[in-house]
């Protein structure tokens, strides 16, 4: 029987090995994978078909439609006309809004993008025979394993 669990990259995982050692599985059926972590910056806009939840739009749209308005307003009294003023301040408000958005991601959040709480680091595939299944598992929750799967081989 295999079993797979994950762990964080610990001493807690060294010293699960050596248990399961102790218990009686070999050496040669245990393998430890490392996971490489993502390096790769998030994107900026999202796709149809993958999407973050980072609006950059948000700021943008609510600061264009509030500038709009106030240039419409203005543009009453100045020479080109509400028409053409309204939709030269949308358009900046909208600008001016995105580039805050952008800011605020770029700079702000930068130090906050790492995953909270625990991550699975390492992989550990262990070879078993089937009267040894339940003190396996039981040595790997023991020690700090952050999940557990058995499959039948």
């Amino acid at each position: 029987m295999q079993i797979f669990s994950t762990f964080e990259h610990s001493s807690y995982l060294e010293i699960a090995i050596t248990a399961l050692e102790k218990v009686g599985i070999k050496k040669n059926h245990i393998l430890a994978v490392p996971l490489i972590s993502r390096v790769e910056e998030r994107r900026l806009f999202d796709t149809l078909h993958r999407a973050d939840g980072i609006s950059l739009f948000d700021k943008g749209a609510a600061i264009g439609t509030a500038f709009s308005v106030i240039g419409a307003s203005v543009g009453f009294v100045l020479e080109w006309g509400p028409i053409y003023w309204g939709i030269i301040a949308g358009v900046s408000g909208f600008i001016i809004g995105f580039l805050i958005d952008y800011f605020i991601f770029k700079v702000v959040h930068k130090r906050k993008r790492e995953v909270k709480g625990k991550k699975s680091e390492v992989v550990l595939v262990l070879e078993c025979p089937d009267e040894l299944v339940e003190k396996v598992e039981n040595v790997l929750w023991e020690h700090l394993a952050l999940g557990v799967a058995k499959v039948e081989g």
